[in-house]
C-alpha cells in the first residue's frame, strides 16, 4: 500500500469575480471548501477509502448554505428545493444517483444508499424520496432547505421574465478522491438552477455527464451549464481520452470544456487519477475549488489565474 492520497472539491463556476463577490461571499466560499477537505483528509490520511472521503466531503458542502446542494439550493419555479446527486466507485464503477429527492438531508448519502442497495442505479422524485425513507436516512424539510436569499434570488429570476440563471455565483458541489490504495472515486451533489420546472435534471446525477469515476483512468466531478454538459457526456469523455487516448487528464479536460464551450456551455470539472493528479479546468471568470493531498499542500481558490492546477 502506498501512503499517497489526493482530495479535490469543488463548489461551483460561474460568474465569480472579485468585483461580483463581497468579503462575506469570498470567505465564506473559502471556508467551506477547506472545510470540505479537511472532512475528506481525515478519511484519506487514516487509509480510508476515496469512496468514504468524497461522501464526507460533500456532505460538509451540503450542509453549507454558501454553495447549491442540500441546505441553501437554488429554488424550483414553485420555490422549493428539488435535490440531484451522484456518486461512483472507480473500482468497480457501482454507482447510485438520485434527482428531484426532497427529504433526504444529504443527498450523497441518499445516493450512495442507491448504490450499495445495489438493484438500480438512479432513482428520482417521489420514489427517491420514498428509498430515503425505507433506509432511515436522515430527514430535513423546507425549513432546512429553502433560505431567504434563494427565494430572492427566485424572486429576481421571475422578474426577469423567468430565464433560466445558468450563470450562477453559488453552484453545485463535488469531490473526486484518489487514496492509498490508488482507487478514485467521484462525487456530485446540486440544487440544480434556479427556476426549474417540469421536473428538469441537469448533469450532476447522470453517471457519465457530471459524474465518473474508472479506477483504469480517473474520477470526475462537473460543474456548470449541465444540459450542454449531459450533451458532451463530459465525465465520461474526460475518462475515455485518457484511457483510450493517452491524453494527460489536463490535456483531457481542457479538450473536453473546449467542447463544451463550443457548444455554447460553460463550467468547470475537477478531475483525479490512479496516479493522484489533481487537475481541474474551467471555462468560467471563476469556480469555487480547493485539492489537498498527503504531501501537505493545500489549495483554495475561486478566481480565474488564483492557482494552477498539477498533473502530480
Amino acid at each position: 500500500m502506498a501512503d499517497r492520497w489526493t482530495l479535490l472539491v469543488h463548489g461551483g463556476a460561474g460568474m465569480m469575480t472579485r468585483e461580483r463577490l463581497t468579503p462575506e461571499q469570498d470567505a465564506g466560499a473559502r471556508a467551506g471548501l477547506n472545510a470540505a477537505l479537511d472532512a475528506g483528509s481525515v478519511v484519506l490520511a487514516a487509509g480510508g477509502t476515496s469512496l468514504d472521503a468524497v461522501a464526507a466531503a460533500v456532505r460538509v458542502l451540503e450542509d453549507d448554505p454558501h454553495f447549491n446542494s442540500g441546505r441553501g439550493a437554488a429554488l424550483t419555479w414553485d420555490g422549493t428545493a428539488e435535490l440531484d446527486a451522484a456518486i461512483m466507485d472507480g473500482r468497480d464503477r457501482r454507482a447510485g444517483a438520485v434527482a428531484g429527492a426532497t427529504v433526504a438531508r444529504n443527498p450523497v448519502d441518499l445516493a450512495r444508499a442507491v448504490m450499495e442497495d445495489g438493484a438500480h442505479v438512479l432513482l428520482s422524485g417521489a420514489g427517491a424520496d420514498a428509498f430515503a425513507v425505507a433506509h432511515q436516512l436522515d430527514q430535513a424539510g423546507a425549513d432546512w432547505f429553502v433560505l431567504p436569499e434563494r427565494a430572492a434570488q427566485l424572486a429576481e429570476l421571475k422578474s426577469r421574465g423567468g430565464t433560466f440563471d445558468v450563470e450562477m455565483k453559488y453552484g453545485t458541489v463535488g469531490a473526486v478522491a484518489c487514496d492509498t490504495h490508488g482507487h478514485v472515486a467521484a462525487a456530485t451533489s446540486t440544487g440544480g438552477v434556479t427556476g426549474k420546472r417540469w421536473g428538469r435534471i441537469g448533469d450532476s446525477p447522470l453517471i457519465g455527464a457530471g459524474t465518473y469515476a474508472d479506477d483504469r483512468a480517473g474520477a470526475v466531478s462537473a460543474t456548470g451549464s449541465g444540459e450542454f454538459f449531459i450533451r458532451a457526456g463530459v465525465a465520461h469523455e474526460i475518462c475515455a481520452r485518457r484511457r483510450l487516448a493517452g491524453e494527460s487528464l489536463q490535456t483531457a479536460a481542457d479538450g473536453v470544456m473546449a467542447e463544451v464551450r463550443a457548444l455554447g456551455g460553460s463550467g468547470g470539472v475537477i478531475v483525479t487519477g490512479p496516479g493522484g493528479e489533481a487537475v481541474w479546468s474551467f471555462t468560467t471568470l471563476g469556480m469555487n475549488r480547493g485539492r489537498a493531498s498527503s504531501s501537505g499542500a493545500r489549495t483554495v481558490a475561486i478566481y480565474d489565474h488564483e492557482e494552477s492546477s498539477t498533473d502530480a
